[in-house]
């Protein structure tokens, strides 16, 4: 049975991994390494091809949230 847990881990000047996690003994782990800085890029996101082009707006949408949460570079 696989299970998942989320680690976050930083490094150094050098790219060295500081404080390494205790792990159980004697197991062989698969590792994936996301970069969290390009979990910050803009990603262009379009409708499903199912809906697109069949969507009515009725209504002001700029009112359904504050104008803070609102992203101009989009």
């Amino acid at each position: 049975m696989l299970y998942a847990e989320r680690l976050i881990l930083e490094t150094d000047q050098s790219g060295h991994i500081k404080n390494y996690p205790i792990l159980p003994p004697n197991k062989q782990f698969e590792v994936i390494f996301l970069s969290l800085d390009e979990e910050n890029k803009t990603v262009k996101r379009k409708p499903h091809p199912d809906i697109a082009g069949k969507v009515e707006i009725i209504g002001d949408i700029f009112e359904s949230a504050p104008a803070s949460d609102w992203n101009s570079s989009l």
